[in-house]
């Protein structure tokens, strides 16, 4: 081959190889930047997937639903959507300032009802064995005694009761608790039947 033909093929193939690195490094440059793009775009998605939840909010509020807040928003902020409290809404039952997760619900209580006040009129009438006097027991207008809540004085009002039966009769009370029934005071060491009987003229429960 002449000379001057060896060098054209030299020269053409150098020129080749020039314009294919050329062109290999504006596509490697575009791919580059298409990659950034990509992973870009990828982190503003990731992004925009935890930048809201969804909180469900029911209970004592405007209007419950579903809202949207921030991803480190509050309780109360999910609340505020809502349109706020209701008068009747208990919060203090509640932990407003509590962080809100994704599918969280907060359930707004109501306030409980107060406690309802006896009425100074009952209509209920007074217990046969209720005690006209608390001090003693004793029922003046028919002369009997509660074995329950007499006094050792008001229990000597007995038949055959003396100061002393009356005293064991009020400590026995004390260690044993009230009696359930009159017959239950032949459970005092010294009543026997026959004594019972008396008593039960006048003793009551």
């Amino acid at each position: 081959m002449p000379m001057y033909k060896r060098s054209m093929a030299v020269l053409l193939a150098v020129a080749a190889a020039m314009v294919g690195i050329g062109l290999y490094g504006c596509y490697g440059d575009a791919g580059q930047e298409l990659a950034a793009a990509e992973e870009t775009a990828a982190g503003g998605a990731r992004q925009g997937n935890i930048s809201q939840v969804a909180v469900y909010v029911t209970g004592e509020v405007n209007t419950p639903g579903v809202v949207y807040t921030d991803f480190d928003g509050r309780v109360v902020d999910a609340v505020n959507l809502c349109g706020g409290l209701l008068p009747t809404a208990d919060v203090s039952r509640v932990n407003m300032a509590q962080t809100v997760k994704d599918g969280m619900q907060v359930n707004i209580p109501a306030k409980l009802p107060p406690p309802l006040q006896p009425s100074a009129d009952t209509g209920t009438q007074p217990q046969k064995n209720s005690s006209a006097s608390q001090g003693t027991g004793s029922r003046a207008e028919d002369g009997l005694v509660n074995i329950n809540t007499a006094d050792a004085a008001a229990l000597e009002k007995l038949k055959g009761i003396g100061p002393a039966m009356a005293q064991r009769i009020v400590d026995y009370r004390e260690a044993n608790g009230a009696f359930q029934r009159v017959e239950d005071l032949q459970k005092v060491k010294g009543i026997g039947k026959a004594k019972l009987a008396r008593l039960k003229e006048k003793a009551a429960i």
